[in-house]
């Protein structure tokens, strides 16, 4: 027994902290809105749609996103069921997708191709078959024969991602959502776990480098990051503020309002030592910086559960804007003093020097 035990925990160590999926975390501020991509073709018969999400990734304080694919339904009569981030006890946490007989509760999220914030109107199963909606799918009818075309009604065009919370889609479970999760269900299958990982793994995803428009929004199958099959985002699904836009950006209150920490443009010095090091002192410091939002996000909304906030509320929000905006400039500062240290080019004058 003691040896079963044993082994169980070296299987349970050996287990990439990616597959376990998002289990467990929470995070102060909330995931960006989804981009606008268009869905790549079904690559053949018994593939179900999966749409991209944005999941996180502890060790970078970052979201990076999970293209949207195609998968194999892992049993005639499944469905999809799409995990969402949700809001509680001051941060957000993400519930996990699975599969199941029935389309659960999913946030009220409109992640689109069928997924329009509640139940799926992308196919259905019919005598051992899945039917392709058309109008809402890009299915080539000369391979694939079963399907049908019925015109959806969409009712939610928000792009945001997240359920409660200030700004989240405010919808519930229906008593019918909630049965679907205490029906037999399985969780993700081994391909959809691996892609997982794999966008995880590639810096392009991090929203802290594309601006919530990535570079891989969509693929044909998972796995499948080559240039065959992948679809970039047409655009962020909310325009991002920068120092230079026309209009007057708000005032952030809060870290959340503060604008995505981005990784600059890599360095090219010609020491490539030189270079690797700078880059990972940028990633630390980014880290390090939205930690520390996370940390000032928490004690804030901790802060608003008080006795305090609820007799004064104007005079505790002020209190969080000269601290949110002292976090912003100390950082400011941070990144500056870095950025002072940055390698620089090599000159190419002086004698004895290749032609």
């Amino acid at each position: 027994m003691r040896t079963f035990r044993f082994l169980l925990t070296l299987l349970v160590l050996a287990i990439p902290a990616a597959l376990l999926g998002q289990i467990g975390i929470r995070v102060a501020i909330g995931p960006p809105a989804l981009p606008v991509y268009e869905q790549p073709l079904c690559p053949g018969d018994g593939y179900l749609w999966t749409p991209g999400y944005w999941a996180y990734d502890e060790s970078i304080s970052d979201y990076y996103w999970v293209p949207g694919t195609w998968v194999l339904a892992p049993e005639e009569g499944f469905l999809w069921t799409p995990g969402y981030w949700g809001w509680g006890d001051g941060s957000f946490f993400f519930n996990e997708g699975y599969w199941g007989p029935t389309i659960g509760f999913y946030g009220g999220i409109n992640y689109g191709f069928g997924y329009f914030g509640e139940g799926y109107g992308g196919g259905r199963w019919d005598h051992g078959h899945f039917f392709y909606n058309r109008s809402v799918n890009n299915v080539d009818i000369g391979n694939i024969h079963n399907v049908y075309n019925e015109r959806i009604e969409i009712n939610n065009g928000s792009r945001v991602s997240y359920n409660g919370g200030t700004g989240g889609i405010e919808v519930r479970a229906t008593s019918e959502q909630e049965a679907a999760l205490r029906r037999r269900h399985i969780p993700a299958v081994a391909a959809q776990t691996e892609h997982a990982q794999a966008a995880r793994a590639n810096p392009q995803q991090r929203a802290g480098v594309n601006y919530g428009k990535p570079t891989i929004a969509a693929t044909s199958k998972p796995g499948d990051f080559s240039e065959h099959g992948v679809v970039a985002a047409k655009a962020a699904g909310e325009p991002l503020r920068s120092a230079d836009s026309e209009t007057q950006p708000r005032v952030a209150v809060h870290p959340k309002d503060l604008p995505l920490i981005t990784r600059p443009a890599p360095v090219n010095s010609g020491n490539a030592k030189a270079d690797k090091k700078y880059e990972q002192a940028q990633d630390k410091l980014i880290a390090q910086q939205n930690q520390e939002r996370q940390t000032l996000q928490q004690r804030q909304e901790a802060e608003h559960q008080t006795s305090t906030y609820r007799a004064n509320p104007e005079q505790l929000e002020q209190k969080h804007q000269q601290q949110t905006q002292q976090l912003s400039q100390q950082h400011a500062a941070q990144q500056q003093s870095l950025q002072s240290r940055q390698p620089q080019a090599r000159s190419s004058g002086g004698g004895g020097g290749r032609r």
